[in-house]
């Protein structure tokens, strides 16, 4: 993913809520799972991540990413974004290079 791909997408992402939360147990199977059934109708998402967990958000990210075959677009604070597009008629179109 480009830098302009990545700043369009961080464009979308501000008017979104987080749709997912973790929490002190960190990335669980379960929450893996919710996560993709979140993808089968979002592209973008965001996720929070709560206080009372301990590990760090950019390694969540990036676990989450892994197991969801998903990209990180950003991390700030405790708020993860992420993108999976649909394999059959996307609905966000990321512009050229």
């Amino acid at each position: 993913m480009t830098s302009k791909q990545r700043a369009y997408l961080k464009g979308l992402a501000m008017n979104i809520d987080p749709v997912f939360q973790i929490g002190k147990s960190s990335v669980t199977p379960e929450n893996v799972d919710a996560i993709l059934e979140v993808f089968n109708t979002h592209e973008l998402i965001k996720v929070a991540v709560l206080k009372n967990c301990a590990d760090d958000p950019k390694e969540i990210a990036n676990r989450i990413s892994e197991r969801t075959h998903s990209q990180v677009v950003q991390v700030i604070g405790k708020k993860l974004v992420l993108y999976k597009p649909f394999k059959e008629n996307p609905k966000i179109v990321l512009p050229r290079e």
